[in-house]
């Protein structure tokens, strides 16, 4: 009998990985072998388990999921990565397929498209969410990282939450709504605002759109007036 393939889970969600295995547990080939909520821990069990793929989240308390992995591609290229993140743009897209990742799929996908997308990984090919091209990512990847980056000292200076939070401000979303996405209270939504808002020397909503506008985090003609 063919061994199951066997998957790691780093997300700090507890109930979005309580989904990954769920729907994970629907097909008899593959099995989750362990789960982390930290990039430190998830990089201890990366090491200990060898699992056949790990699902990353690029929003980690502890560190950055590019960062983290990196890390697991330079002690252990094998070991297949794919990205399950809130981001869609470009940015991270090409910095994930460029520290090691072969797959990326937003997690509002995940239901419909998480068994593809794993299926695509295992067998070495790249897979992305399918809003985006095959393609376009894998040349994308190839490029020198200051092509493909935003050359914003103020956003760069966010950390991932306060991006996926950036964005969500500017589309419009309360806090509340944010709160209820990210699995947070909304008192930490708000405190991510403020700490948006400072670090980016905004001072209302409509800065704060506009701004997004402009560094191409939300479409700009959103925005014209």
């Amino acid at each position: 009998m063919k061994p199951k393939m066997r998957i790691l889970l780093i997300d700090d969600h507890p109930l979005f990985r309580e989904g990954l295995k769920a729907i994970i547990a629907r097909n008899i080939g593959f099995e989750v072998v362990g789960e982390a909520g930290t990039a430190a821990i998830g990089f201890q069990m990366a090491r200990e388990l060898k699992p056949d793929l790990i699902l990353i989240d690029l929003s980690l308390p502890d560190k950055s999921g590019i960062e983290l992995i990196r890390d697991i591609y330079h002690f252990s290229p094998e070991i297949r990565m794919m990205v399950l993140s809130m981001h869609s743009k470009i940015d991270y897209i090409v910095k994930a397929f460029q520290s090691g990742a072969t797959g990326y799929l937003v997690k509002e996908s995940a239901s419909e498209m998480l068994m593809q997308g794993i299926d695509h990984v295992l067998k070495g090919d790249y897979y992305m969410d399918p809003s985006i091209s095959h393609q376009v990512v894998k040349k994308l990847a190839a490029l020198p990282p200051k092509k493909a980056v935003v050359n914003t000292s103020g956003y760069d200076a966010l950390t991932l939450r306060e991006q996926e939070v950036l964005v969500m401000l500017a589309e419009g979303l309360p806090s509340k709504q944010i709160a209820d996405k990210l699995f947070i209270s909304p008192k930490t939504a708000e405190n991510h605002r403020s700490s948006i808002m400072r670090k980016l020397g905004l001072h209302s909503a409509i800065d704060l759109a506009r701004y997004a506008a402009r560094i191409g985090l939300i479409d700009v003609d959103l925005w014209k007036t």
